[in-house]
Formats: C-alpha cells, sequence, structure tokens
C-alpha cells in the first residue's frame, strides 16, 4: 500500500464550509468522483468531485485556469462526459489530479476567488452512471453470507467445498446497471414454487435487494497477460455502492447448471460517487479471515500492503410507500463491514485474469452481498428473514418477507479510524414499481 500524504491529514480545512462539518461525508480528504448536470438543462452530463454540499465542475475548472497552473495535473480527459478516459490514464495521473484538486479546495489555498463559480449545489443537479461500464462481474466474497445462504438449503453442508480456495464469481449484465434512485419494475418469469406442480409465468414474489460493495476498475490489461497480486491494486481506480437486486423465485428455479439469469439481470444499481483508493488509504486494514488461511500462491503475497482489506461500514435501510406516506423514516435492516470480504480486492483481480482475461478501464466488480457473523449484520432479506420464513418488522404495521411495491431500499456506507476525517460514500436507492403487463404465455 502507498504511504498517507497530506491529502489524508485530518487537521487541514476546506474554504467550503459545509465539508467541515462533521457528519459530512464528502470532506476535503474525501473527493469523490461523479458525473453530473444541472436539473432541468439541456447540457452535457460532466466530470465533477464532491466537496461538502457542492460538486467541483472539473471542465469548469479547466476553462477557470486562465493561469494553466493546473493543466498539468488535471489532464484532458476530465472534460469527457464519463471517466473512463481518465481512470485508463493510471494511477500516477490519479494522484496527481487528487493533489491539485485538494490544493485547489483548501483553506488559505489559491482556489478560493478564481474557482468559487466552479461549484454546483448537489441539490441542483441529476447524475449519470459515472463510467460506461463494459463488463460486470459478481463475485460471492462474503462467507458469512455463502453460509446463511448454504444452511438454508444444505445445512449439513453449508460451504461448497470450493468455496475456501476459489474467488467464485459469474458474468453478469452490464446494460442493466443503473444509476442510484432509478426506479426498478419487478420482473417476472419462470417461478415454480410448488414442487409438486409444474412451473409458471408470474411477477417475483420474493424480490430482494444485495448490499455489495462495487470495485470498479481503472486500468485494463492486455488479452491472455495476468494481472499479479502485486500489480492488481494499480487497476482498481476505487468504489462504490452496489445494490444487485435479486429475484429468488426465478433464481431457484433456473440457476442449475449454469448459474442465475433473468433472476438477476433485470437490474443493479449504484451510487453516483466512486470513492477512489487514494481516499481510502487510511482505511486499509487486514483480516482475522485470512489467518491461518491455505492460499494458492497466485492469491497470496508476502507484501500485505499489496493484499489488505477496507474498513467500511456499510448499511440497508427500508421505506414503506405507507411509512412515506406517514412520515415515518427508513428502518434499518442489516449492516456489515467490507473487512469481512473473504477475498480481497486484489485477490479479486488478481483471479479474474489469472487465465488471461482482458479488463478494461470501467469494467464493475461486485463484491457479492457482504454479510457479517453477527446475527443482524445480514445483506439480503433471504438472510434477514431466513427464507423468507421469519417476516422483520419494518414499522408497528408493517412486516416484510421480501420486497413488496413502493418498497425504497436505501444503502449508505462510511470510513472511520482514530485521527483521520470520517468519510462516506453517499447513498445507493432504489423503489419498487409494480410489474409490467404480463407477457403472452402466462
Amino acid at each position: 500500500m502507498q504511504s498517507l500524504d497530506e491529502t489524508h491529514d485530518a487537521s487541514v480545512e476546506s474554504w467550503i464550509d459545509e465539508a467541515n462539518r462533521e457528519g459530512n461525508p464528502f470532506p476535503l480528504q474525501n473527493l469523490p468522483y461523479a458525473v453530473f448536470r444541472r436539473k432541468g438543462q439541456d447540457e452535457a452530463f460532466r466530470i465533477g468531485v464532491g466537496i461538502g454540499n457542492m460538486i467541483l465542475d472539473l471542465a469548469a475548472v479547466r476553462r477557470a485556469d486562465a493561469a494553466g497552473m493546473l493543466r498539468s495535473d488535471l489532464p484532458e480527459s476530465l472534460d469527457d462526459p464519463t471517466l473512463n478516459r481518465f481512470m485508463s490514464e493510471g494511477r500516477d495521473v490519479w494522484q496527481s489530479a487528487r493533489k491539485a484538486i485538494f490544493t485547489l479546495l483548501k483553506r488559505g489555498g489559491p482556489g478560493e476567488e478564481e474557482f468559487k463559480n466552479c461549484l454546483v449545489s448537489q441539490e441542483a443537479v441529476e447524475y449519470a452512471l459515472p463510467m460506461s461500464i463494459p463488463d460486470y462481474t459478481d463475485f460471492y466474497a462474503s462467507i458469512d453470507h455463502a453460509r446463511n445462504i448454504g444452511k438454508l438449503f444444505r445445512p449439513d453442508n453449508p460451504l461448497m467445498p470450493n468455496y475456501e480456495w476459489v474467488p467464485i464469481a459469474y458474468h453478469g449484465r452490464s446494460s442493466s446497471i443503473v444509476i442510484s434512485g432509478t426506479s426498478v419494475t419487478r420482473p417476472q418469469g419462470q417461478i415454480r414454487p410448488d414442487a409438486n406442480q409444474p412451473p409458471f409465468m408470474a411477477p417475483s414474489r420474493r424480490l430482494d435487494y444485495e448490499m455489495e460493495v462495487g470495485l470498479v476498475i481503472g486500468g485494463g490489461n492486455a488479452l491472455g497477460v495476468p494481472v499479479s497480486i502485486e500489480a492488481a491494486e494499480d487497476h482498481l481506480f476505487g468504489l462504490c455502492l452496489l445494490n444487485d437486486w435479486s429475484a429468488r423465485d426465478i433464481q431457484a428455479w433456473e440457476y442449475q447448471p449454469l448459474g442465475p439469469f433473468l433472476g438477476k439481470n433485470f437490474a443493479s444499481s449504484i451510487s453516483p460517487w466512486i470513492v477512489t483508493m487514494e481516499a481510502l488509504r487510511p482505511f486499509r486494514t487486514t483480516s482475522s479471515i485470512a489467518e491461518g488461511r491455505n492460499i494458492i500462491p497466485y492469491l497470496r503475497t508476502e507484501d500485505d500492503g499489496c493484499n489488505l482489506g477496507v474498513d467500511m461500514e456499510l448499511e440497508v435501510l427500508l421505506q414503506s410507500e405507507k411509512m412515506q406516506a406517514e412520515g415515518l423514516g427508513p428502518v434499518r435492516l442489516g449492516h456489515s463491514n467490507f473487512s469481512y470480504s473473504y477475498w480481497t480486492p486484489a485477490q479479486m483481480i488478481a483471479h479474474h485474469t489469472v487465465n488471461g482475461c482482458n479488463l478494461r478501464p470501467g469494467d464493475l466488480f461486485g463484491s457479492g452481498t457482504m454479510s457479517g457473523p453477527g446475527e443482524d449484520q445480514t445483506g439480503a432479506l433471504i438472510e434477514t428473514t431466513r427464507g423468507g420464513q421469519d417476516p422483520v418488522a419494518i414499522s408497528t404495521t408493517e412486516h416484510r418477507n421480501f420486497l413488496e411495491d413502493g418498497d425504497t431500499v436505501i444503502m449508505t456506507a462510511w470510513c472511520r479510524r482514530d485521527g483521520y476525517r470520517s468519510i462516506g460514500f453517499g447513498e445507493c436507492t432504489g423503489t419498487i414499481l409494480p410489474a409490467a403487463q404480463p407477457v403472452r404465455g402466462n
């Protein structure tokens, strides 16, 4: 892991006062990236950086930089409508941009007078996907989630024999990845609730969320050239929140022998903000899960700094349509931590490419549902309700086995450590809409 620098110094404040307020997810030490435009304006989406309750418009900064003092550190790729080209330029470019933006925004720096007009209120914008996503791979990296699910279906043998050796994953559908705030239509497909009756077509009755971390690939690799675990994080730009919506009943009927299909490919939501790996340096951690494990050499390294987890607190909340109408806030259904992951980001990248598979800038990895060892550390309703058998109370009058129409799911995350500014990831939200009109043959 690379060393800390001034951009991680908790004592440095911004000339944007809201960024200095305790509890704001976007202090000067964070500087996450998003793609945005002003609401109601016929203008192109562009790249910005979150600071307090504002967004620094990087294309506007480059235009306002009359003296050219930032040109060498803020490349032309930051004028693009997506982050792909910037992410492809590599870690040295990412670090230089971070330091330049930090200097521009810090109190007492040169930026306040020259660049204050480059700020846009977060309340005044709408977001697009921060990158074009060529491919999406979903891992199954939480051993606690794997055990919890295994106990529902194989109580005597919850973990498959390959789990402790192979970073399990499947290839998902990138075309149906949507930005936070996009509503999700209840999917329909074949279901077979009664094993003694034939299957039939119907809207999913067991719709679920999955609380995941998204890994955003920066630099790619050539086809046929694996990425070593030591070099893996040079290819990782940052992390975001990911909700991999799942239709459990459709999935249960279809998944053998090739895995999930219609039960997963209808929608996945990501947060608008990508928190860079540079911002996350103070929150890297080793995991007790890794101690004493036998790991095949390509997935381990003597340099622990190349193979660390992230201490990232995750939380999922739900607000029903009725709760919203009655003015009731969302209720927490589960929480966990990305540090519980059985496989690190570097191991996921090394495994994905060990056969020569080529990654491309903007590729997205999902961590898989990130549950923890505690009873309330669940990342999906199928765990929380034990397969729908134990409904969970969301208010004094409502319970849930699985998601109902009108439900809004909200995911958040924070990184905290003594001596450093806490940084947040914003929110990843989505509301369930009723199923579309039935297709022929229902």
